[in-house]
């Protein structure tokens, strides 16, 4: 097979990467190693930034955003006793959406065949090569049949695991890392939330978040060590911690209910450097991981496709080879803002190990501060919102 761009990786960038190619008429394929089942049941984000709203709407396929996102014009920071707004709505002027990262994928999904978008599902054991060439090359087996799929370009949104980053020689990339010393347990429900707002927590005992998907489907975290097991967890000694750690407000609008789906998820910072090589192009969790305190990771990878698919168009509309050559700079100085962004927050909210009563002193003024300034809550508010692309 013969294609302009091969995407590899069926998760929201990738589709929503192929579905702005194919919008303005470019060829493409996207690889995917698992089936659609499996892709959508991955529970993740569901705070979306205007970038990411953006996109779907450019799409047409924001009408079920539209319909069923709910708009938050502010969030919340708890220090054990009140909760301190950030008004992001009146600081910004914008307001980010919560709709789950499954629903984005679904609607992606959906409507993929009308659109001519191909997507190669089950597809294994696929490998990149001639990335420094102009005919890069796509292997993949699927039903145990070899494939190829040559292109002008390769994208990989395959993930932090995935085959893309590693086509990268070892002497041309670079990687930077920070890895937590906690991971975040996290319990799905069918609960009204608790705020209508998001809460992040500190609180003695350790971090914790209430977030939502809709009006009846909630979402908590609270932090644990890295040796904690889920069947450790009781949905009642979460319910519990959760009351106390995010404070008597909350605890007493809370709605306990069975978990429908609980796990514990490990927390690291992550950039690779430089995100293009040749003709292969990285975005998303391929080349960046963020902590999920900020909710950068789903947006952060439509950023990145926002610039690819610009890229990519002036190179097949214009011939334009600049546009692809600056991807990875343009791409990286998003990046390391919102790297910034969720590492400070992450700092702020959560009790590291070796944290001292000096660095809790620190906290609690940095909250003081947060909670009596309003040109600190403008920079917080400007950074939730996401900064421009």
């Amino acid at each position: 097979m013969k294609t302009q761009v091969a995407i590899v990786g069926a998760g929201p960038a990738g589709l929503m990467l192929g579905h702005l190619l194919r919008a303005e008429g470019i060829a493409c394929v996207v690889v995917e190693r698992q089936d659609p089942d499996y892709v959508l049941s991955r529970i993740r984000a569901g705070v979306l930034e205007q970038v990411t709203v953006g996109i779907m709407a450019r799409l047409g396929l924001d009408a079920r955003l539209r319909r069923e996102g709910l708009v938050e014009a502010g969030f919340n920071l708890a220090d054990g006793e009140r909760l301190i707004r950030i008004d992001v709505q009146d600081l910004t002027g914008q307001t980010v959406v919560v709709y789950g990262q499954t629903e984005i994928q679904r609607d992606l999904m959906d409507a993929a065949p009308e659109r001519g978008l191909e997507v190669v599902w089950e597809a294994a054991d696929v490998a990149l090569h001639d990335i420094e060439s102009e005919a890069p090359r796509l292997t993949y087996t699927k039903d145990g049949v070899a494939h190829e799929i040559t292109a002008r370009f390769i994208v990989g949104c395959d993930g932090y695991h995935g085959p893309s980053r590693q086509a990268i020689p070892a002497s041309v990339g670079r990687s930077f890392e920070r890895v937590y010393p906690f991971g975040w347990l996290g319990i799905l429900a069918d609960v009204p939330p608790c705020h209508d707002e998001l809460i992040y927590a500190n609180h003695e005992r350790g971090f914790a978040l209430a977030s939502m998907r809709s009006h009846t489907r909630s979402r908590y975290y609270v932090d644990v060590p890295l040796t904690e097991k889920v069947e450790d967890w009781s949905d009642e000694r979460i319910w519990d911690e959760l009351a106390v750690r995010l404070g008597p407000e909350a605890a007493a609008n809370m709605t306990r209910g069975p978990a429908i789906e609980k796990s514990i998820a490990p927390l690291r910072s992550f950039v690779f450097e430089p995100m293009r090589h040749g003709s292969l192009l990285l975005c998303g969790d391929a080349a960046h991981i963020v902590p999920p305190t900020g909710a950068k990771g789903l947006n952060l990878a439509a950023s990145d496709v926002h610039y690819a698919a610009e890229a990519l168009t002036a190179w097949f509309r214009r011939h334009d080879a600049d546009a692809v050559a600056g991807y990875s700079e343009k791409a990286l100085a998003r990046v390391w803002k919102s790297e910034r962004f969720s590492w400070s927050l992450t700092k702020l909210m959560h009790r590291f190990p070796e944290d001292g009563p000096f660095e809790r002193r620190m906290q609690v003024a940095e909250l003081d501060y947060i909670a009596t300034s309003r040109a600190a809550q403008q920079g917080i508010a400007e950074n939730y919102v996401g900064l421009p692309v």
